[in-house]
């Protein structure tokens, strides 16, 4: 019996071919996931969106859901638990391509870049007399999560002349081991910093971490950068918050609900850049995610724990099975 595995999200080529190479025959777009033969269906690979019960139950082989990058909010993990699904992540592969993207979206709102485009094209070279440019160096940077990625973002700010402050259960002495602050609250850290980052995962207790009491306590001038999930921010809020100046803007590459609505008021407002969920899309990066995911699944398929395995428990309970 022929061997498939989902991918309704693409995923870099070099990933597809180590598939093949292996003896399964991935199955890419949300059509081709569609038309394929549900008992022949043995791993997916999940990128975004939601990975549920209902679809789960509909592929009785299904062995493994690897996940293209590090976020598994979107899968119904109790199902895959009562199903004997193997849900594994793919750590390391793209905090450099995120951590720059976050530092590319600070610049972007500092110093106007989309803002200044516009005029360029528009023929418009008296917005260099408008001012409102501004240096990162000096700035205070809040940084919410001390993941591999806020850890690379915090570094990369720092090595800029950025003042850091982090969020996080580590020590004030590991902290300023590298050149970094321990931010003594969530208020204090918003209500000092110039701009601030979140590198949270998006977990029931983190649902809108930042919402209308927290973008209160920031200084008009402060920008809020997101990177991570948009659930961590309360949306309505945050529009409102840019609409009043409350804050000066937002850059903002996650959104609580994708594709974002071209209606949103968030694309239409000038002090807001936004990015379509691409701070981890780096080519060197989509090729780690690649490997790393397709490496999991064909360890699972070969009776092989994979690196990063979200549920263990399962794993175990394969392991005495046998």
């Amino acid at each position: 019996m022929n061997k498939f595995c989902l991918i309704p999200q693409p995923i870099h080529a070099s990933g597809l071919q180590q598939l093949r190479e292996n003896g399964v025959e991935p199955l890419v777009g949300e059509a081709a996931c569609a038309s394929a033969s549900a008992d022949q269906v043995v791993a997916a690979i999940y990128r975004s969106g939601q990975f549920s019960r209902t679809t789960m139950v509909q592929l009785p082989n299904l062995r493994a859901i690897g996940v293209h990058g590090v976020g598994i909010d979107g899968i119904d993990l109790a199902a895959a638990n009562d199903l004997g699904i193997a849900v594994f992540n793919t750590p390391g592969t793209n905090h450099r391509s995120v951590a720059e993207h976050t530092l590319a979206l600070m610049f972007a709102l500092t110093k106007r870049i989309p803002a200044a485009d516009q005029a360029v094209r528009k023929g418009e070279f008296s917005f260099r007399f408008q001012g409102g440019l501004s240096e990162l160096c000096g700035a205070t940077l809040g940084v919410i999560g001390f993941g591999a990625i806020g850890q690379l973002t915090a570094t990369l700010a720092n090595a800029l002349g950025m003042q850091v402050q982090v969020l996080t259960r580590c020590s004030a002495e590991e902290l300023a081991a590298q050149g970094l602050h321990k931010a003594a609250s969530l208020p204090q850290l918003l209500a000092s910093s110039d701009l601030v980052s979140i590198h949270a995962p998006s977990l029931p207790e983190t649902h809108h971490l930042i919402g209308a009491e927290q973008l209160a306590l920031m200084k008009p001038s402060a920008y809020l950068i997101n990177t991570s999930r948009g659930a961590l921010v309360d949306e309505v809020a945050l529009i409102a918050a840019l609409q009043s100046g409350q804050i000066a803007g937002a850059g903002l590459d996650v959104f609580a609900e994708e594709p974002l609505s071209a209606s949103s008021p968030l694309a239409q407002l000038s002090n807001v850049v936004l990015t379509p969920h691409t701070a981890a899309s780096a080519e060197q990066a989509l090729m780690r995610m690649a490997s790393a995911a397709v490496s999991g699944v064909l360890a699972i398929l070969h009776n092989r724990r994979p690196a990063s395995l979200i549920n263990p428990q399962i794993w175990e309970t394969r392991r005495q099975a046998d």
